[in-house]
């Protein structure tokens, strides 16, 4: 009976060890898993079609970088750099969130930005976290002189081969407003898109840190519109998405990849830094590579 006993105790202690082993493994393996994933760089590549598009923009590439908040991957954004000149973009677009207001140093940052120019014509709009800072005035005048445009509450007129089309800009909504809770951030939004459009009927592309105003850019009848902001909704779900994004609060409708209502598409980044939240689970830092194509 005593060996019995025995043995049946040695059975348990080596299934409890096994059960033991195998929780420790998956545990390392989703430390691995979320490591890799925070770091692993990966090109995203959507097509737009339009028929609003003019005939000489059909191919043209466009590079979309949002919420960078200071990251830095590989020494002096080597592989960021390396991968965004991989896509051989018309033009980059950076839509917020650059820098992060937890951290002074904007270095990394701006000679980022200073590469990023070299490459392709840069464009960029500020987000919350420059909206937070007590220095943008200054961080914009750097951000201009590393080589990009900055395109807060502007417009320019791309031209290739004779036709053109309209890149508009707005500044966050947080140098304004805090909050959307009466509708204020989207009425602000309306009225100044309205000025930038100014009545023209070009092919509009829009950057803007906020993708929860989509239908704010759907009703003023921009074509195309890039934005951030998300973070993919820090912790992506598979057949569920993203769990929680600023400005949309939990399980958010606008989180990651493209949104079409009409004839409005809105690109959206699940961007490349952390900030509140340092780490990203199943949910990897992402360039987004867009190229139009004429329906």
């Amino acid at each position: 009976m005593g060996r019995k006993k025995r043995a049946g105790k040695g059975r348990a202690d080596r299934g409890a060890k096994a059960v033991l082993a195998a929780v420790l493994l998956i545990y390392m393996g989703l430390i691995i898993f979320t490591v890799w994933g925070n770091t692993a760089l990966m090109l995203h590549e959507i097509e737009i079609e339009s028929s609003r598009l003019p005939e000489a923009f059909s191919g043209f590439r466009i590079a979309h970088i949002s919420d960078l908040h200071n990251a830095e991957f590989g020494d002096g954004n080597e592989k960021l750099l390396d991968l965004l000149g991989r896509a051989e973009p018309d033009i980059i677009v950076i839509t917020g969130d650059l820098v992060d207001r937890r951290h002074a140093d904007t270095e990394n940052a701006l000679r980022f930005v200073e590469k990023a120019a070299a490459l392709a014509p840069t464009y960029y709009v500020s987000g919350n976290h420059e909206a937070a800072r007590g220095d943008y005035d200054e961080l914009r005048e750097k951000i201009e002189d590393a080589g990009a445009f900055v395109l807060d509450d502007g417009r320019t007129v791309i031209e290739r081969d004779g036709e053109e089309i309209l890149l508009l800009g707005l500044m966050d909504p947080d140098f304004a407003v805090k909050g959307d809770f009466f509708g204020e951030a989207s009425a602000m939004v309306k009225a100044k898109l309205g000025e930038l459009m100014n009545g023209e009927d070009k092919y509009t592309v829009l950057l803007s840190h906020r993708p929860e105003l989509f239908l704010s850019y759907v009703s003023c009848g921009v074509d195309l519109a890039f934005c951030g902001h998300a973070h993919g909704g820090q912790f992506r779900f598979p057949f569920v998405g993203g769990l929680y994004a600023p400005g949309q609060g939990f399980f958010p409708e606008y989180d990651s990849g493209l949104y079409t209502d009409g004839s409005t598409s809105m690109a959206v980044s699940r961007g490349l830094g952390n900030s509140v939240i340092p780490f990203r689970f199943n949910n990897r830092p992402e360039i987004i590579l867009a190229v139009l194509s004429r329906k």
